[in-house]
C-alpha cells in the first residue's frame, strides 16, 4: 500500500510550488561506472514536468536533518506512470547510496517539477555543454528538438563507458564531442573549453545550456560570448561544486565562505 507523503515533504512542495508524490521503484539499472538509472512509478507526468526540467528526490532522513537531491529526468512512460531519472553514482555521496541501495518496491518521497531551464524556441541549434551528470537532462531536452534544428554536444567523461548516445528525431543534426577528463580535476575546465575551441558553430542563432560542476559553468560564460553568443543566449545550471557535498535541499553550495 502506497503511503502519504511526509508533511515536511508536503510542506516544501507548498512553498515550491510544486507536487509532493511518493514514488515506487521500479528497476534500478548500471549504464556505466558513473551513471545509474532508477525508474519510478506514481504521478509521473506531473513530476516529470518538461524536459529539462528535473525532480527532488528524498535520499536520506534522521532525526537531526532531510537530505533531498535533485535529478533530471531522463525519459517518462506516460502509459506505465514511470519516469526514469539517471543518477551519478560514481562518487561518495547521499544521492549515489541511495541510488546503489534502492529496491524494487521501495517507496521514496518525490517533490517535482523542479527546474526553470527548458529547450528554447526559435532558434537554429542547440549547444549542450558539460559532464556526465548532464547527460539525462541533454538527452531528453535534444530528443525535443524539431527539425530541421542541430544539436551539439560537448560532454566531459571519466570513462570511456560513460559515453552514452541516444537517437534524435528524423531530420535534426548532431555533432558529439566526448572529451576524456584525463585525470584533470573535477573543476578544471581545460576539457570542455578544448572541446568548444574544436567546435565549429552552425550559422544562425543558437543557444548554450551548461549543466555540471559550479567553477567549470562560470569558466564558460566568457568563452560562449567571445564565440557571439549574447547572455540571454546561455543557461547554465550548476548541478554540484567540486569539495563541497550539495546542501540538504540539493543545491551546490554559491557562496565562497
Amino acid at each position: 500500500m502506497t503511503r502519504s507523503p511526509l508533511v515536511h515533504s508536503l510542506e516544501l512542495a507548498a512553498r515550491l510550488g510544486a507536487v509532493a508524490s511518493v514514488c515506487e521503484v521500479v528497476t534500478t539499472s548500471p549504464l556505466s561506472p558513473s551513471l545509474t538509472a532508477v525508474t519510478l512509478r506514481g504521478n509521473a507526468p506531473t513530476l516529470a514536468g518538461q524536459p529539462g526540467n528535473d525532480a527532488m528526490i528524498l535520499v536520506g532522513e534522521s532525526d537531526e536533518h532531510v537530505v533531498r537531491r535533485r535529478y533530471s529526468v531522463r525519459s517518462v512512460d506516460e502509459e506505465r506512470d514511470e519516469f526514469t531519472l539517471w543518477v551519478t553514482t560514481g562518487h561518495d555521496g547521499d544521492g549515489s547510496h541511495w541510488a546503489a541501495s534502492a529496491a524494487p518496491g521501495d517507496q521514496v518521497d518525490v517533490i517535482g517539477p523542479r527546474g526553470k531551464i527548458l529547450l528554447a524556441e526559435d532558434v537554429d541549434w542547440h549547444l549542450f555543454m558539460g559532464d556526465v551528470s548532464s547527460l539525462a537532462a541533454f538527452y531528453r531536452m535534444a530528443e525535443s528538438i524539431d527539425a530541421p534544428s542541430q544539436a551539439l554536444f560537448v560532454v566531459e567523461i571519466s570513462h570511456s563507458e560513460d559515453a552514452l548516445t541516444t537517437q534524435l528525431a528524423d531530420g535534426v543534426g548532431v555533432t558529439g564531442v566526448f572529451v576524456d577528463r584525463a585525470q584533470r580535476a573535477p573543476n578544471d575546465p581545460a576539457g570542455l573549453l578544448s572541446g568548444l575551441a574544436a567546435l565549429t558553430l552552425p550559422p544562425g542563432r543558437g543557444h548554450a545550456y551548461l549543466f555540471g560542476e559550479f567553477s567549470v559553468m562560470r569558466a564558460l560564460l566568457r568563452p560562449l560570448a567571445d564565440r557571439g553568443l549574447e547572455s540571454t543566449d546561455v543557461s547554465s545550471k550548476s548541478f554540484w561544486r567540486a569539495g563541497r557535498p550539495n546542501a540538504a535541499h540539493g543545491e551546490p553550495v554559491k557562496s565562497d565562505d
